[in-house]
């Protein structure tokens, strides 16, 4: 804690108690306030002047401290984090808040600037909702059973049509026969996998329509088995997977219509978030969707999945990493900015842009580039065209046929597939499945590593920064390649963290030079569209999960354009960078901030929050981190190279073991094939998955010991902090096993104390052991539980506390030291900041965080 503040001869009085009125100069709204930051920084008086940051010390947790003391106390109005920020001393906080001083007997009013926005409604009546008691331990334990019941018939069936095929196709008689028998059973087993969820979706649930659905009952597994068969279809691999990358193609477009959306010619959807509730979708003509934003037509809160409509105008523009909720709709024209969200029952009308969480009314402007002359529906069909041909002609013979001429030519690896059952107790057979295992694994990596540093370098030549190109031509697939393969992730998950990961960015074609070394400068998930016009600034830190925008789109056209991040930043996690942002050197970007892209640039202050305003840019406490001189900082750096070196060589051994036994599966499970075929292809497929999860989970668990982590507190150049970095480059998250029993048990097992029947839709938890979750709570698809930040040379981390019965919204954020209490509501795409306290039963939304005074009711909860 900050050292104790003695109070200056320019406070107005000795005493901060508060009877019933102001006493002196002070109104009893100041003497309040004091009277509680005094209590939470540990001194014996506060100038109503002193500034909290710069004369008392705070930082951003004791100031939510602060707030959650001051919402505690009935005789001052709630206060939000973004008070304070917007008024830094208490005599500015206390005369914003006079207006909404509570009276004597009167329940608290609102907060200033924390009230709900003016929401623009959908007109309409809210789902009807269903009497929905609380699933009981037989409801969960048969849901479980029904779901694994279904994944195993679902890979037995995938076993027989592999089996038929591979029997076929290895009866050929020469390269050209092995090709078209594998043309012709790749084709039709790409076609029916991929029609498959099609006609389940019809077959078990018609049209989706506005409902509410009890978690873990039958209503609801018929929901799971179709929400997981549409998210896995092949055909989503085959166009860019559920890649965070812009990936988009024509054939997701009829995929969708296929599954009863309705999307109008010429949409463009780049978001991999794959809706599920697809009847009550409808995406107008030239729509634009972009990356990481979520659609689902679906939530759930309070162990119930409601369903509702989502709709997108003729011309209505998403912007990257926002949030759709259910009940929600974008006019004719309109945009949603980046790291945005509508929640429910917001509406935006044509013509307008909206931006912030919730989205507000902005001038902001999110800038399409102008329509592509041309023969725009002819190219869409031509490149829906090369892309299925490319899979059935070209992609599926060479799988396919591929292992079968493999198996007949190459005699070491012929003479282990069809080695008798008894040499699996010979040395020898371990020994080649080892060199065999280990050469593909290593000389893979080695070939990516100058794939990616050389072809997509000359694909860049093609391009110039600032040219309208054509949607689905030459170009924009150059685009595509170049996105697609300088971002593999594995690379950066292995480089990042580390020093390593400067020369490795530079070497894919970032700009960077010159280098300030921090050992650290960036994480382990950073992206880019086209790295050659990405800069960053000397000195800055970044965190991970930024994804930087180089390429604006329209329905027909696109661009790139160089985006710069200013010198000595440090960016949060989970931001979006705009080729437009208007933000400059010395800057901090705080967690999910959205940048903004009009105005004069911002330099030398902070930014926090969607819709974005300023905070300071460090403060006392962090900057004390930063007392190393030039000498000991490159021997503090030296010696973190030689550590994470050693992380980096773990994880390459973790993956390569992995990619061994499932190397040494596949080997045995050929000695045993021709006895028991299918049966032997769908128990490797079980033994892969299980093996797989519980694998990660082992190894994690070793990482810290078998024990538990604790809250810290220490510099960047701390031993401690690099063995944190460690634990993170080995994280295990199961999300295979979203919403189902399943995850529970593994989540118990990789330390987080969890309660029962919890509903987990694709929740992500970084601390495990410093996580709390009660019973009943509902965790939504792309909310995370973040213990820890990393502030410039700073790191810091704590425990995260979700009470029983509470809700996650989707694309939610909860920081480390948040408790939220039992019952409550985070909405969608909300960001809990560290420190805050939740109060029972409480709905808060934004970003920052707040409590929202909304009837839920009116919002289509029940």
């Amino acid at each position: 804690m900050p050292a104790r503040v003695a109070a200056p001869p320019t406070v107005r009085s000795s005493s901060p108690t508060i009877q019933g009125g102001p006493v002196g100069s002070l109104t009893s709204i100041e003497l309040g306030l004091a009277e509680v930051l005094a209590d939470v920084v540990q001194v014996d008086r506060v100038p109503v002047d002193s500034h909290f940051f710069d004369d008392l010390g705070a930082d951003s947790l004791v100031m939510a401290h602060f707030c959650a003391r001051v919402r505690k106390r009935a005789d001052l109005p709630k206060i939000s984090i973004k008070d304070v920020y917007r008024h830094q001393t208490i005599e500015s906080l206390a005369k914003a808040l006079a207006v909404t001083a509570p009276t004597a007997g009167a329940p608290p009013a609102p907060t200033v600037g924390s009230a709900a926005p003016a929401i623009e409604m959908i007109e309409g009546p809210a789902p009807e909702p269903i009497q929905a008691k609380p699933a009981g331990r037989l409801d969960y334990v048969f849901c479980g059973v029904l779901q694994a019941l279904i994944f195993l018939a679902y890979t037995y069936l995938a076993a027989l049509v592999t089996n038929e095929g591979y029997n076929w196709i290895s009866t050929a008689s020469g390269l050209v026969d092995i090709y078209l028998r594998s043309l012709v059973f790749g084709s039709a087993a790409v076609v029916g996998l991929c029609v498959l969820p099609i006609l389940a979706k019809w077959l078990v649930i018609g049209r989706w329509k506005p409902q509410e659905i009890r978690v873990w009952s039958l209503a609801y597994v018929r929901f799971w088995a179709i929400k997981t068969l549409v998210r896995t279809n092949p055909l989503l691999l085959f166009i860019g997977g559920r890649s965070r990358l812009s990936t988009t193609s024509p054939l997701y477009n009829l995929y969708l219509r296929a599954l009863g959306a309705k999307v109008g010619r010429g949409a463009v959807i780049f978001s991999r978030n794959v809706p599920v509730c697809t009847d009550l979708l409808t995406v107008g003509a030239g729509a634009v969707v972009r990356k990481d934003a979520f659609f689902n037509g679906y939530r759930a809160e309070a162990g119930v999945i409601q369903t509702g409509a989502v709709t997108l105008g003729k011309g209505a523009f998403v912007g990257e990493m926002s949030v759709l909720d259910i009940n929600t709709s974008v006019g004719d024209g309109s945009q949603l900015g980046h790291a945005s969200s509508l929640n429910a029952g917001q509406a935006i009308p044509d013509g307008e842009r909206w931006s912030g969480s919730p989205a507000l009314r902005t001038e902001e402007n999110f800038r399409l580039p102008s329509p592509a002359p041309g023969r725009n529906a002819f190219r869409r069909a031509f490149f829906g065209l090369t892309q299925a041909l490319g899979v059935l002609v070209v992609g599926m013979p060479v799988l396919a046929g591929g292992l079968v001429f493999l198996l007949a030519e190459v005699p070491q690896l012929n003479e282990l597939m069809d080695a008798d059952p008894v040499a699996l107790e010979s040395w020898w057979f371990y020994r080649d499945a080892l060199i065999f295992s280990t050469s593909v694994f290593f000389g893979f990596l080695i070939v990516a590593l100058l794939f990616v540093g050389t072809v997509p370098r000359l694909l860049n030549k093609a391009i110039k920064p600032g040219k309208l190109y054509p949607l689905y031509g030459f170009h924009h697939w150059a685009h595509r390649a170049i996105a697609r393969t300088t971002n593999m992730r594995f690379f950066v998950n292995l480089f990042g963290d580390s020093s390593y990961i400067v020369p490795y960015f530079k070497w894919v074609g970032f700009k960077l030079d010159p280098v300030v070394q921090t050992g650290c400068n960036f994480g382990m998930d950073v992206r880019t569209e086209n790295p050659y016009l990405t800069s960053v600034g000397s000195g800055t830190v970044v965190a991970d999960g930024l994804s930087v925008m180089n390429a604006e789109f329209s329905s027909t056209s696109f661009r790139v354009s160089p985006a710069a991040i200013g010198a000595n930043n440090f960016l949060g996690n989970f931001i979006v960078y705009p080729a437009q942002g208007k933000t400059g050197d010395n800057c901090l970007l705080a967690t999910k901030v959205g940048i903004p892209v009009d105005g004069e640039v911002r330099q030398d202050t902070g930014v926090l929050g969607s819709t974005s305003f300023e905070i300071p840019r460090s403060v006392q406490r962090d900057t004390r981190m930063a007392h190393l001189t030039r000498v000991e900082r490159r021997r503090a750096i030296a010696a973190k190279n030689r550590y994470d070196l050693v992380s980096m060589a773990l994880l390459l051994v973790v993956r390569w073991f992995l990619f061994f036994v499932v190397s040494l599966a596949l080997l045995t499970t050929a000695d045993f094939y021709g006895a028991l075929g299918a049966l032997v292809i769908a128990g490797l497929g079980v033994f892969m998955f299980v093996f797989g999860i519980g694998y990660l989970v082992l190894v994690e668990r070793i990482v810290i010991g078998f024990g538990s982590l604790q809250p810290q507190y220490c510099s960047i150049y701390d031993r401690y902090f690099w063995w944190h970095e460690r634990y993170w480059k080995l994280l295990a998250q199961p999300r295979l096993l979203d919403g189902t029993p399943f995850k529970n048990i593994v989540w118990r097992l990789l330390g987080v104390r969890i309660g029962k029947h919890v509903f987990d839709d694709g929740c992500a938890i970084i601390e495990k052991t410093l996580t709390t979750i009660g019973d009943g709570a509902t965790l939504n698809a792309g909310s995370r539980l973040q213990g820890h930040s990393q502030e410039d040379g700073a790191f810091k981390s704590g425990y995260i506390t979700i009470g029983a019965g509470s809700t996650l919204g989707v694309g939610s954020l909860i920081h480390y030291g948040v408790t939220v209490g039992d019952g409550s509501v985070i909405d969608a795409d909300s960001f809990v900041m560290k420190g805050a306290d939740v109060p029972a039963d409480d709905h808060w939304a934004g970003n920052p965080a707040r409590e929202m005074n909304v009837d839920r009711t009116a919002l289509g909860r029940r």
